[in-house]
């Protein structure tokens, strides 16, 4: 079960970190600046769509961190990810040997290793 209290305080931290006021952030995020107040008062508790529109806003906030304090804020995105060029597949099998983007004005790029 989520603590508000310590929900409130991680909202905040959402925030203050993009230094926005609680009117600001409402607008962002589309609600209605009542639900913000209700939230950080501790009046009422945040429902699932709100806390999916401030994830889908904000990036770098991991929603295990929002709800319950666990994961960093920011998040970690500069986690390193593997390139297509970098991916190295059997001796026995086909190797990629070129990448070719088609973008929706008719252009293309064209990645070789």
């Amino acid at each position: 079960m989520v603590n508000i209290t310590e929900f409130t305080s991680r909202l905040k931290k959402v925030i203050d970190f993009h230094q926005l006021t609680a009117s600001m952030f409402a607008d962002k995020i589309g609600v209605q600046r009542s639900s913000i107040s209700h939230i950080l008062s501790g009046r009422n508790k945040p429902s699932l769509d709100f806390i999916l529109k401030v994830i889908a806003e904000f990036d770098e906030v991991d929603m295990y961190w929002l709800l319950n304090g666990k994961g960093t804020f920011p998040k970690n995105t500069n986690t390193p990810t593997p390139s297509l060029l970098n991916i190295e597949t059997k001796s026995n099998e086909k190797n990629i040997e070129r990448i070719v983007v088609f973008y929706n004005d008719g252009t293309f790029a064209e990645f070789k290793k």
